[in-house]
């Protein structure tokens, strides 16, 4: 899908330089890529806290070794 953009220039030459990409759409497609990323981690950090685990449950019990 083609989209017309207005990207600060400065801004996409200093992410190609820090990555080392060549092409203004690879910049653009990784910087997204490291943003849903980086959202979803903050997502999960979020649950932490808020699983109430029982407190006799015995995970050893359920390993499974040969």
């Amino acid at each position: 899908m083609a989209t017309n953009l207005a990207i600060d220039d400065e801004l996409i030459i200093q992410a190609q330089k820090l990555c080392g990409l060549k092409t203004k759409k690879d910049t653009v497609t990784l910087a997204l890529r490291e943003l849903i990323s980086r959202r979803k981690q903050e997502e999960i950090l979020n649950l932490f806290g808020s699983i109430d685990y029982s407190t006799d449950y015995d995970h050893k019990k359920h390993r499974n070794r040969a």
